[in-house]
C-alpha cells in the first residue's frame, strides 16, 4: 500500500500534519458506513475496505518513523530492524549509558532527572528527524537507514519515559 496515494498527497517526508488530518477526516466522513446504508452490498464492502486503508495510511503518515519506512519501501529500499545496518558501537554505548542513567533516576524517584534525560533524547530525536527530512529532500534514501535506526532507539527511550511518567501520575 502506498499511504501517500491512498490519501492523495505527494510522497514527501515533510508533511503538513494539520492538512493531512483534515484530508483524513474528509475521506473518513465520505467513506463512513452510515453514508452507504442504501448502497449495494459490494459498494458497502468497497467503502469499508477503503476506509480501513485510509485509516492505516493516516496512522503511517502521522508517525515520522513509519513515514520514513514507507518512503524507503516505495523507493525500493528494504527496511525493518532485522535487515538494516547495525547501529554504530559508539551510539549503542551512548544509548546504554543513557538507559542506565534513566534507570538510576527512576529508582531514586528523581523525576526531574528523568525529565532532563528525556529532553536531551527528545532533542536528539528532533535532530534525527531533521536529518531524515534533509536526506529525503536530497534523494539520499539508502543512506538514511542508520539515522532511522537511531530514531527508533530514541522513540523507545521516550516511550519508556512516558510509561514512567504515566505510572507516577496514576
Amino acid at each position: 500500500m502506498d499511504p501517500f496515494a491512498t490519501l492523495g498527497i505527494p510522497r514527501a517526508y515533510d508533511l503538513d500534519l494539520a492538512a493531512l488530518e483534515k484530508t483524513h477526516r474528509e475521506l473518513s466522513r465520505t467513506l463512513h458506513p452510515d453514508r452507504h446504508i442504501g448502497s449495494m452490498a459490494s459498494e458497502r464492502r468497497e467503502a469499508l475496505a477503503r476506509a480501513v486503508e485510509v485509516n492505516e495510511a493516516w496512522r503511517i503518515l502521522r508517525d515520522p518513523i513509519r513515514r520514513a519506512e514507507a518512503l524507503l519501501r516505495l523507493s525500493g529500499v528494504g527496511v525493518g530492524e532485522d535487515g538494516e545496518p547495525k547501529a554504530a558501537q559508539e551510539f549503542l554505548m551512548e544509548m546504554l549509558d543513557q538507559r542506565e542513567e534513566l534507570s538510576r533516576a527512576i529508582a531514586a524517584g528523581d523525576m526531574a532527572g528523568v525529565r532532563r534525560l528525556a529532553e536531551a533524547v527528545r532533542g536528539r530525536a528532533v535532530e534525527a528527524e531533521r536529518d531524515l527530512s534533509r536526506g529525503f529532500a536530497q534523494g539520499a534514501t539508502s543512506s538514511l537507514l542508520p539515522r532511522l535506526g537511531e530514531l527508533r532507539f530514541y522513540r523507545r527511550f521516550l516511550d519508556e519515559v512516558s510509561a514512567v511518567e504515566d505510572e507516577r501520575t496514576a
